[in-house]
């Protein structure tokens, strides 16, 4: 299997089956509630099922490991803008509660003091790891989408998808149009970018050792030629286009015809079980889902 990930895998899996609309839907549903979730253990639900369609429908696990690269870079900033500029409040037991920044002295018998008031805190690790979580369920999720969608079948899904807002005048097969090249462009972008690095490296231009400006430096070398071959292939595609005489305002007939299967109703019996679920543990309906408030994973600070 192609070890990218930013096109479409050719399967026959229960995921590649599955109408392209009810999955950008599901997509966008699950992202939210994604971000919406509060606590850990609602956050390993979500992650669970989407592990296991990646698996199901792209034969590899590996890939798994090489998403966790992104969360875990924006995870160690976070987590140092949560040290210096998140409180919370600390409850006294007359009733009383003053912002303070958090401690480990919960589990940790001695606070790691960065200074003044600053200290590492259980309340930043957890919500850093809680935005780690998240970003990891949105990448697997964008790329789950990706990788099991023709881009024609995403575009068409998409322009039906658009369709109420034809009732604004608004051009929707143009938008459409729009991004469906976008997303023929970036397998294409990125094979011309290994191309080019090949070629550089063939010339002596070393992208991975010495100091941080030569490095900055030797990266011109790559993104100067990608944007001209960018150019060209964008002119080159322009041109084909018109000289097939293509309209974008033209009305345009369609011969893809896509019909929901029982496929598509358990996608959708199981995206409302999931809203529902994360709806009450967010409004703490079910008892359980405060078995550890310390452990959360909200943005509410």
């Amino acid at each position: 299997m192609n070890g990218n990930y930013s096109r479409y895998v050719m399967q026959n899996s229960f995921v590649h089956k599955l109408d392209p609309r009810f999955k950008i839907i599901f997509a966008v549903i699950y992202i939210i509630i994604t971000f919406i979730a509060y606590d850990f253990i609602t956050l390993a639900i979500l992650l669970a099922p989407i592990i296991v369609l990646h698996i199901i429908a792209t034969k590899n696990v590996t890939s798994l490991f090489k998403f966790m690269i992104m969360p875990l870079f924006i995870g160690f900033f976070i987590f140092w803008v949560n040290i210096y500029t998140m409180k919370y409040k600390i409850y006294e037991p007359d009733g009383s509660w003053t912002n303070e920044y958090a401690k480990l002295k919960d589990w940790y018998p001695f606070p790691i003091s960065l200074g003044g008031d600053f200290h590492i805190s259980w309340e930043a690790i957890a919500r850093t790891l809680g935005l780690m979580l998240r970003v990891y369920i949105l990448i697997i999720v964008t790329t789950l989408m990706v990788a099991t969608t023709q881009p024609t079948l995403l575009s068409r899904a998409l322009e039906d998808l658009f369709l109420p807002l034809k009732l604004l005048f608004i051009p929707t097969h143009v938008i459409v149009m729009i991004i469906y090249i976008a997303l023929r462009f970036i397998p294409t972008l990125l094979e011309e970018a290994k191309r080019i690095t090949k070629a550089q490296a063939s010339r002596g231009v070393d992208y991975k050792n010495g100091k941080f400006k030569d490095k900055v430096k030797s990266f011109t070398t790559l993104i100067i030629p990608l944007f001209v071959s960018a150019f060209s292939k964008a002119e080159d595609l322009s041109n084909a286009m018109e000289t097939r005489g293509y309209d974008p305002y033209a009305k345009r007939t369609k011969y893809r015809i896509i019909i929901p299967t029982w496929r598509d109703l358990i996608l959708f019996i199981l995206t409302i079980f999931v809203v529902v679920y994360v709806a009450l543990i967010r409004e703490q309906i079910w008892p359980w889902s405060n078995l550890d408030f310390q452990i959360n994973a909200s943005f509410n600070y």
